[in-house]
């Protein structure tokens, strides 16, 4: 009876697994996509030795044409750790699925010394062994991009936060300074922050300043009264400050009704109007003699 591809590459991954992954080590090492400058050659010797661990225990247990079944989970989720890690590394997409693809040279010379002189066994084997791989490289390709976007929404998201500091001027009286386009995305995180500090604080008056918010259109000016309206509900009153000329034109030009809110041109204004809510003036020092 004659052995099948399967069979070959299982006794192949089992009898010369040491072999395979020095030979893979050393081969990978040789080409550009090694990057000794962002992993060593020991760290990549222990990845090289567990992934094929995996992909040996995976082989006789799995479906050769299809990765995504049961046995081949750990092999999965070693290839998404992977992938992780190379993205925060700084490795490119090639990089790292050119160290999956670097296997088929020394597991295929494996193959053939293993095999012998049987054409048809080798040339079967080395067609399954070449769709695996090929199929577990795309796999590291995609988990790759996958990580490197969840990197960037993570990136993303703190500089939303960075962006949107709540700065308290006077006891009850809170700033909310807001910089460039207001989103949905973005005011949740302002209303947020808002409601946040308002709580810690107890803060009676905040002044959200938009002299760094370009233009004021509809829907810029509705966040700005969704917020106004939460932070009311908190037993909190808002002055918007920084309403330069072009931007009074242009809320009057869309005919937004800002109703009761207060609004004052500068941030100075703001907070002076803010200190006498609170029953608070500001006068000179009186000059030392």
């Amino acid at each position: 009876m004659r052995t099948s591809p399967g069979a070959y590459l299982a006794e192949v991954l089992q009898k010369h697994e040491v072999e395979i992954v020095n030979d893979w080590v050393v081969s990978f090492l040789a080409s550009p996509a090694a990057r000794p400058d962002l992993l060593s050659a020991k760290e990549l010797h222990e990845e090289a030795g567990q992934f094929l661990q995996l992909v040996s225990q995976a082989v006789p247990r799995g479906d050769l044409a299809d990765i995504t079944s049961a046995a081949w989970d750990a092999v999965r989720q070693s290839l998404d750790a992977l992938s992780r890690e190379r993205a925060q590394r700084g490795f490119s997409p090639s990089e790292t699925a050119t160290f999956v693809f670097s296997l088929k040279q020394p597991l295929f010379a494996a193959l053939r010394r293993h095999i012998g002189k049987d054409v048809d066994a080798v040339a079967d084997t080395i067609w399954i062994t070449t769709t695996i791989i090929d199929k577990l490289g795309l796999y590291t390709t995609e988990r790759y991009q996958q990580g490197r976007e969840d990197i960037i929404l993570r990136q993303h998201q703190e500089m939303l936060e960075l962006s949107t500091p709540v700065v308290q001027l006077w006891d009850g009286i809170l700033a909310l300074p807001v910089i460039g386009t207001l989103d949905s995305a973005r005011t949740q995180i302002v209303m947020e922050s808002l409601l946040t500090r308002i709580v810690e604080t107890g803060a009676a008056l905040a002044i959200i300043d938009i002299t760094g918010v370009p233009t004021v259109d509809t829907l810029v000016a509705q966040h700005l009264l969704k917020t106004i309206a939460a932070a009311r509900l908190m037993g909190a009153d808002c002055i918007i400050s920084g309403i330069r000329p072009q931007i009074a034109q242009t809320i009057v030009h869309l005919g937004v009704d800002l109703g009761d809110v207060t609004t004052k041109a500068t941030l100075a204004t703001a907070f002076a109007l803010a200190l006498e809510r609170a029953g608070l003036t500001v006068s000179p020092a009186s000059r030392r003699e």
